[in-house]
């Protein structure tokens, strides 16, 4: 039991950093630099290391069925890349990613850009990364497994610390402008933190098409969302007063007629 909780906790690892890895290489094709891509400062993307983790755990007794095994991985891949842009927005009131402008998005939260190749990697885990790392985790030696995970854990425990305090002062700036459009609020967020030291850099860099939020404005948003539903109830119901009537001078008029031809 020890050894299998040992080997989930380095796959995690393992494959958080290869997530990262691609997220820099896919990054550097676009923006021909290195860009330290996710929340935390390390080189591990912790959604990918969870992706694996969870598709393992749950797709592994279907592995006889290639088909089933990509279509759950895009099942589950999708919802914890959907359930992590929403809550990663309320925490810190920023949408980091946005796919809103591709086909075939979910709230600009999930892409079939993404949930497909996120099949692949499914498929990919399943038959291939998981078996070979565990097989390089099973040629370690207790103590080195054990210290591997332990100082692995720690540090990503006081990378997380840092990061969310980094987080936190972002969003505090976002708060604290008085812009009414996320535009104008991200540029103004981007412009006075350039110079608050290079962990805050490092975040706002990224996340390039990151746009943020202040509470003001999210509650002007909450608020106008609000009028608008009030003004197309109030509209809905006028239309539907203006059928009823017309209904009610249709039948009368009906009436009329049968009784003129009586």
């Amino acid at each position: 039991m020890r050894i299998e909780i040992e080997n989930t906790i380095l796959l995690f690892f393992a494959c958080a950093f290869l997530g990262w890895l691609m997220e820099v290489i896919c990054q550097f094709a676009q923006f021909r630099r290195f860009i330290n891509r996710g929340f935390l400062i390390g080189p591990y993307c912790p959604i990918y290391g969870f992706g694996a983790v969870t598709i393992c755990r749950l797709l592994s007794r279907f592995s006889g069925d290639p088909l089933a095994v990509f279509a759950l991985a895009l099942l589950v891949c999708g919802l914890l890349e959907y359930v992590t842009s929403y809550a990663m927005e309320k925490l810190f009131h920023a949408r980091w990613w946005d796919y809103s402008q591709k086909p075939f998005n979910l709230n600009g939260r999930i892409c079939a850009g993404t949930l497909i190749p996120f099949g692949l990697l499914g498929l990919m885990i399943v038959y291939w990364v998981k078996p070979f790392f565990f097989g390089v985790f099973g040629m370690l030696s207790a103590q080195v497994r054990s210290a591997l995970c332990a100082g692995l854990s720690a540090a990503m425990l006081v990378d997380l610390i840092i990061s969310m305090h980094v987080l936190g002062k972002i969003r505090i700036a976002a708060n604290l402008n008085h812009a009414d459009d996320t535009e104008s609020i991200t540029r103004a967020v981007r412009e006075r933190l350039v110079e608050q030291g290079r962990l805050v850099r490092r975040t706002l860099r990224a996340f390039p098409y990151a746009r943020l939020y202040s509470n003001q404005l999210l509650s002007d948003m909450k608020a106008e969302r609000l009028r608008l539903k009030a003004e197309a109830r109030r509209k809905a119901l006028e239309l539907r007063q203006e059928i009823n009537s017309r209904e009610e001078a249709l039948r009368q008029d009906i009436r009329r007629l049968k009784a003129s031809r009586k």
